[in-house]
């Protein structure tokens, strides 16, 4: 079974046929999906999906693009909707949170110290509550990395990584797997393939981060979606010389482990 561990489901492109999209996810052996919000405004809505789909999960944050529309508020409303919803055990993480430095207009100046002011208070809240995190690490993996030595967070995934070995295995050593999707699927891709092929598998989840990332195969025709995570894993399996099964098997066995709520949704897994 394998587990989708960051999908917009809530976006506009699914509107016309969200439905049909979590009918084939589930008919590729997608057993669950996790929903990261964005901003305050979408939490209720990744909530009310992550309720109506099996082995639906979400998590509650702040994006790093959607910093510069949030009013300074947002904080303490992020904090206030994840200690409401504690009890629930589909939500499983804060997220999606860090920091993006490829936008020109917020890599930089005052856009960028706010992005790194909220990215701090949310990790600060993600400790205090004892959840893991959903990082977003675009061209920032070091200043990322500072953020979280200070404030030591219990782990989580680190959403679409594309870094170097070495920053891979400080982002191991801190707790968090690896989220690997639809990028590695291209032959040009070479630092990642490389790195997804040698690094130790119980460091990798699997992800399609829909409808964005599509892989190789979708390039120019059409949104990426939960049922591409079937193709996603036969390519890891070929980059690893492993089976589809144990990709399957090992990279859920480790969402399950980085993201321990999910426990209430899905049966323990061995490693």
């Amino acid at each position: 079974m394998l587990f989708d561990t960051h999908c917009h489901l809530d976006a506009a492109e699914y509107d016309a046929d969200r439905d049909a999209v979590v009918d084939r996810a589930i008919a590729a052996g997608v057993g669950g999906i996790l929903i990261p919000a964005v901003a305050p405004d979408n939490f209720d809505r990744v909530r009310e999906l992550a309720h109506g789909i099996p082995g639906g999960a979400y998590a509650l944050g702040i994006h790093p693009m959607y910093v510069a529309r949030c009013p300074d508020d947002a904080l303490a409303a992020l904090r206030t909707a994840l200690v409401a919803n504690l009890a629930d055990p589909r939500l499983v993480a804060v997220g999606e949170i860090g920091l993006d430095f490829f936008v020109p207009e917020i890599a930089s100046g005052p856009p960028r110290d706010r992005q790194e002011r909220f990215f701090d208070a949310q990790l600060q809240i993600a400790r205090e509550l004892d959840l893991p995190v959903l990082l977003h690490v675009r061209r920032a993996q070091d200043v990322i990395l500072k953020y979280l030595r200070l404030r030591r967070v219990c782990g989580g995934i680190a959403h679409a990584f594309n870094g170097s070995t070495q920053q891979a295995e400080a982002f191991i050593q801190l707790g968090f797997a690896l989220g690997v999707g639809g990028a590695m699927t291209y032959t040009r891709a070479t630092r990642i393939r490389a790195l997804v092929g040698s690094i130790n598998i119980a460091s990798l989840v699997l992800e399609t981060d829909g409808p964005d990332i599509a892989p190789q195969w979708l390039t120019g025709s059409r949104r990426n979606e939960p049922a591409e995570l079937a193709g996603i894993a036969r390519c890891l399996a070929q980059l690893r010389g492993e089976s589809s099964e144990r990709i399957a098997l090992q990279t859920s066995a480790t969402a399950l482990r980085v993201c321990p709520r999910l426990a209430a949704l899905w049966p323990p897994m061995p490693y």
